[in-house]
């Protein structure tokens, strides 16, 4: 595993351990985004169809994009990014094996 030095990969290291611990708290990604998924389902109902749990990933993406507009230098904001494109990645990785 490549280590990269500085800001950056302090950043990519926080948010695998982020990652790392909130999958303990919530189970794995794939879990807890299909309950999240579910509950968008049902709130977007009329609105889109099927909010599938690679969705929830990108949608909270923009949800911290929408907060660096007001605060950029937010450092939990980027590590969430990263960590949230982490684990839409790992969904979309999953569901292309699950078919």
């Amino acid at each position: 595993m490549t280590k990269y030095p500085g800001p950056m990969g302090d950043l990519l290291v926080w948010a695998a351990n982020a990652v790392h611990i909130r999958t303990s708290d919530y189970g794995t990604p794939m879990e807890n985004h299909k309950r999240i998924a579910d509950l968008w389902s049902a709130y977007f109902s009329g609105t889109k169809s099927d909010v599938r749990p690679h969705d929830v990933a990108i949608a909270m993406i923009l949800a911290k994009i929408a907060r660096l507009e007001q605060t950029p230098k937010h450092k939990d904001s980027w590590t969430d990014i990263a960590g949230y494109a982490a684990v839409g990645w790992e969904i979309v990785s999953t569901e292309e094996q699950d078919g």
